[in-house]
């Protein structure tokens, strides 16, 4: 998880640092109030009362003076930090540092905002002083929030109003069982300033040719980290995942991809060993080839230098059944150059996560 941290805190400071011009800016504050989703009915205990926090964020203002700026009608870019009381004496309370973007609607007034980040719980799962939070099983947390504003920005002297909804998501990814994680539907307000509000300059319309081809690039890559079955304290593993795939781009903005993965999952080769010997019920033999193969379909956003990659994929060689035979992975890359690129995306059987993959690649 340190690997994921320094990743983050890399994606905060590429972000923040992505134009030289810095003004203008502005800095939120949101408080929020909401509930946990029983996405599992295995936490259930752990949801008693309301859940409340703050969003305290950065956010840069984006005129077009680079060209992805107008393709996604001027965006924001930053970093926040939210800190959420769970409400609950077995969860404690949560901290997380996020990189994100904000995207506009409806003349300006709505605003969408992705954030992707990493949380510190007060209180992770022990199995002698905690063994009911079955939510965490480690102390940091992958993160994500999303939120929806209608938001009012320089009302007054660059001060302004919003108000919406969010949803919080805290795992770790299978990096630690237990894994349930919780989901936080809140509503939240809050107001705004803007610097540098009456010097803001007119947003820069695009003159990039509609027309864009590409050919066809053959895309390397291999990815890593660390995981652990469903079983408490059976131990984490580490998995390696070899994966070719072509991609194709549509437009400046999207590709689609077509290609295959082989995985060599540890932790599955040591499940299949504690399930011969502790379930023989389940007619395991403990000889099952842990190995799996599966081909999948994707989808590319690109966003300047970063990328947002989602795809679903079938196990066609596929000797011992665990979670299910599709799978899907989302997550981000960041392009070194025309060639060069490095990700950390999600791998996971429907809302179920396997792990937190961490990959270097190449496009050719």
């Amino acid at each position: 998880m340190k690997c994921f941290f320094y990743y983050l805190t890399f994606l905060c400071f590429t972000c923040i640092s992505a134009q030289e011009e810095k003004s203008p800016f502005t800095i939120d504050a949101n408080y929020f109030y909401g509930t946990i989703l029983e996405h599992n009915p295995d936490i259930a205990h752990l949801i008693t009362e309301h859940q409340t926090g703050v969003i305290l964020s950065f956010n840069q203002k984006t005129f077009g003076k680079n060209a992805w700026e107008s393709r996604f009608n001027y965006p924001d870019y930053g970093a926040s930090f939210l800190y959420q009381d769970m409400k609950n004496e077995f969860l404690g309370e949560n901290y997380g540092l996020y990189a994100h973007f904000n995207f506009y609607f409806l003349n300006r007034n709505l605003k969408f905002r992705i954030a992707q980040g990493i949380a510190y719980t007060t209180n992770p799962y022990d199995k002698v002083n905690n063994y009911r939070n079955n939510a965490y099983g480690s102390d940091l947390l992958s993160s994500t929030y999303l939120q929806l504003n209608y938001d009012k920005q320089n009302i007054y002297k660059g001060f302004g109003l919003q108000g919406g909804v969010s949803i919080i998501h805290y795992s770790n990814a299978n990096f630690r069982a237990p894994n349930n994680s919780t989901n936080t539907f809140t509503f939240n307000i809050g107001a705004t300033y803007m610097f540098g509000y009456d010097t803001q300059p007119d947003y820069i319309a695009s003159t990039e040719e509609r027309y864009f081809k590409e050919k066809i690039k053959y895309n390397l890559a291999f990815r890593t980290g660390i995981n652990e079955s469903d079983v408490n304290n059976s131990g984490q593993y580490p998995f390696y995942i070899v994966s070719a795939y072509a991609d194709k781009r549509l437009n400046r903005k999207t590709a689609v991809h077509v290609g295959t993965d082989i995985f060599f999952s540890t932790f599955l080769k040591e499940l299949i060993k504690y399930y011969a010997v502790a379930f023989p019920e389940d007619n395991v033999s403990g000889n099952e080839d842990y190995k799996r193969v599966g081909v999948f379909v994707g989808h590319e956003l690109f966003i300047n230098k970063m990328s947002f990659i989602t795809q679903l994929g079938y196990y066609v060689y596929y000797p011992y059944d665990f979670e299910g035979r599709i799978y899907n992975r989302i997550g981000l890359k960041r392009y070194f150059g025309d060639k060069y690129f490095a990700a950390i995306t999600l791998k996971s059987h429907a809302a179920k996560a396997e792990g937190v993959e961490f990959g270097i690649g190449v496009r050719l």
